[in-house]
C-alpha cells in the first residue's frame, strides 16, 4: 500500500517538474515579447505549478518518514521478540564487513 503511495507521488511529483520546466521555458522564450498582463498570467501560472510540486514534495516526504518509521518499529519488534537471533545477524555481519575491510 505505501509503495503504491509511493509511486502514485513520485508519478504527480515527475509531471508537476515537467510542468514547472516547460512553464519556466515558456517564460524565457516570451520574456522579450511579453508586456504587463500578459508576464503576470504566465508569472502566476509558474506560482501555481511551484506550488503544486511543494505540495507533491511534502506528500513524499510524508510517505518517506512513515514507511521509515514502521520499518524502525518492525526492526524493534524483532529485535525484542528473537534478541540472540539479532545478535547472531549482527555479529554475522559485522565479521562480513570485517572480512570484505581487510582484503582491500
Amino acid at each position: 500500500m505505501a509503495s503504491i503511495k509511493a509511486k502514485t507521488a513520485q508519478e504527480i511529483l515527475m509531471n508537476d517538474f515537467q510542468t514547472l520546466v516547460a512553464d519556466t521555458e515558456r517564460l524565457l522564450e516570451h520574456t522579450a515579447t511579453l508586456a504587463g498582463d500578459q508576464a503576470d498570467e504566465l508569472r502566476g501560472q509558474i506560482h501555481e505549478s511551484l506550488l503544486r510540486a511543494r505540495e507533491t514534495l511534502k506528500l513524499t516526504e510524508d510517505t518517506l518518514r512513515e514507511r521509515g518509521q514502521a520499518a524502525v518499529t518492525a526492526t524493534e519488534d524483532y529485535v525484542s521478540a528473537n534478541p540472540w537471533q539479532s545478535v547472531g545477524i549482527a555479529a554475522g555481519v559485522g565479521f562480513l564487513i570485517g572480512l570484505l575491510a581487510t582484503r582491500r
